[in-house]
């Protein structure tokens, strides 16, 4: 029979190894992959702003891919502009001074006129406003849908009227 306290110091010590060969080469990837991510930042932007050097390196990486693909692509869904304008609504309600700055200056340097930032900010404060009423008052959810489904269809069949 073999001794069991013997069998488990012989596997803590293999898993606390591996743990330990893990963690080093996790380490050494995170680093690298922060090191690339660094690089791409700067070469897209110019230069490497501290907040992007503020932010963890471990995740680096990741919160560059995401603010790139989502955020700066011309390649999604939604224009650069209207991404921006979005974010500025986002943070006047928030509120960021840095958040309104950023997507304020992108927006504009994408095209958005001074009308488009007013309107964007206007329809965050609606936004507001009429969340605080409806949640405030406890509207009722269902037939606040049922409201709405029906004003949209009428405002369509009115559509189909005056296009004939």
């Amino acid at each position: 029979m073999r001794n069991p306290t013997r069998l488990l110091t012989t596997l803590a010590a293999t898993a606390a190894i591996s743990a330990s060969f893990l963690l080093t080469t996790t380490a050494s990837a995170q680093d690298a992959n922060a090191q690339a991510a660094y690089r791409d930042i700067e070469q897209t932007l110019g230069l490497l702003p501290g907040f992007f050097k503020a932010f963890p390196q471990s995740g680096i990486a990741g919160a560059w891919s995401e603010f790139k693909s989502v955020q700066l692509s011309p390649n999604t869904r939604l224009d650069v502009k209207t991404k921006q304008l979005i974010g500025l609504a986002v943070s006047a309600q928030i509120p960021c001074q840095y958040c309104i700055y950023f997507h304020t200056a992108v927006a504009k340097a994408n095209g958005a006129t001074d009308e488009e930032i007013k309107e964007a900010v206007a329809m965050a404060a609606m936004t507001r406003h009429w969340s605080t009423v409806l949640n405030g008052m406890e509207i009722d959810l269902d037939a606040f849908k049922k409201e709405t489904d029906t004003v949209l269809r009428l405002a369509a069949e009115r559509a189909r009227s005056a296009s004939k």
